[in-house]
């Protein structure tokens, strides 16, 4: 599921709240200036209450400052890590399997 995640979320079989999720994550990453009460409404409509949507906002909000952190900087990813960002196992030198 992680790797099917990772190549194309949109058809990786997620339940519709977390599509919604992260339908919405991907919107303030992308485009925050065009996140509003609709998206917000959305989220409630799946079932998401304030403290939810908060946590969701602050979590996408700190990868995104810690990014752009890394990327400003010019900081290489892990060795441990491979260019989708999945770990990769140190006795195999590939991604572990789900």
């Amino acid at each position: 599921m992680v790797d099917r995640i990772a190549i194309d979320w949109e058809t990786s079989g997620l339940d519709e709240a977390t599509m919604s999720l992260v339908r919405f994550a991907v919107k303030l990453t992308q485009s925050p200036h065009q996140v509003g009460e609709s998206d917000v409404h959305e989220l409630r409509e799946q079932g998401f209450d304030d403290r939810g949507i908060s946590s969701c906002v602050q979590v996408v909000a700190y990868f995104n400052y810690i990014n752009r952190i890394a990327e400003g900087l010019g900081v290489a990813p892990e060795e441990w890590i491979d260019d989708a960002g999945r770990v990769i196992d140190a006795e195999e030198g590939q991604v572990p399997k789900d």
